[in-house]
């Protein structure tokens, strides 16, 4: 998000006169692929659907993984530009499925809000069939953008799901775009860009799952309020660390007491 999300004038000029999502506005995806560390031990995986080709890397640890979990990146970069907010879970004990959306890293097509959360549930279904994973507890893990998908997978899976972890959280794709626009155009967003799914409704349907939220109070690219509506909403489990650093940096602060936090849901 870093990149900001919004060419606010022409998009809102042009909401005006048809109702889009204009998902190009949120998605600034990077084909610079950083090679991974050979001291983690990665396995690169693609998964095909319609016309595209979608990957992703299963990271896993040195011995018998304690959980599983399945990570969305945010909205610039891809897979290779958050290794350091999951090399810390693979040396605590996790495995790790990192996927990239479309457009991203290796991964083809154009990015959209219905297609990667359409893409996100092929990947929960995907790592639910690895033999590894049989038998282990499922956390799903979202980064600024990607806990927009994070809570989608949560709220489809109920029963599949044993914890859900959002950083950097916006409440929805429309509060974002209001965030970021002046005062006097609040009202035409909100009438015109419709989210298809939010984070702030789906956290009121997962039940039970036990939720972490993650957020720094200087963060300057999504802002704290955004994510105390989503904690807000949330009826089951919740806790919420409020980390310190800047957007996303709740590994960089403090990642001992991040993978005690995430340990804590597994209780």
């Amino acid at each position: 998000m870093k990149k900001s999300l919004f060419f606010l004038p022409l998009f809102l000029m042009i909401c005006l006169v048809s109702v889009a999502q204009f998902d190009d506005k949120f998605y600034f995806p990077s084909k610079n692929v950083r090679p991974i560390d050979s001291s983690l031990h990665a396995e690169h995986i693609t998964l095909r659907t319609d016309t595209v080709s979608l990957t992703g890397v299963f990271l896993t640890p040195a011995g018998k993984p304690k959980a599983t979990v399945l990570f969305f990146h945010g909205a610039g970069g891809n897979i290779s530009s958050y290794l350091y907010m999951i090399r810390p879970l693979v040396e605590a004990g996790y495995q790790i499925l990192m996927t990239d959306f479309r457009g991203y890293g290796k991964s083809t097509g154009t990015p959209t809000h219905v297609n990667i959360g359409k893409d996100g549930q092929l990947f929960f279904d995907y790592l639910l069939k690895r033999k590894e994973v049989a038998g282990t507890r499922v956390i799903v893990f979202g980064a600024s953008i990607g806990t927009q998908i994070a809570a989608k997978i949560a709220r489809d899976n109920v029963g599949k799901v044993d914890g859900l972890v959002l950083e950097g959280a916006m409440a929805s794709f429309t509060d974002i775009a209001v965030h970021y626009a002046p005062k006097e155009q609040h009202a035409m967003i909100k009438q015109f860009m419709v989210s298809p799914y939010s984070a702030k409704a789906d956290v009121a349907q997962i039940g039970q799952i036990p939720l972490l939220m993650v957020h720094s109070k200087e963060d300057k690219e999504a802002p704290i309020d955004q994510a105390e509506v989503v904690y807000n909403a949330a009826t089951g489990v919740k806790s919420f660390w409020y980390c310190g650093g800047g957007h996303l940096e709740g590994m960089k602060v403090n990642a001992a007491e991040y993978v005690r936090r995430i340990d804590q849901l597994l209780k």
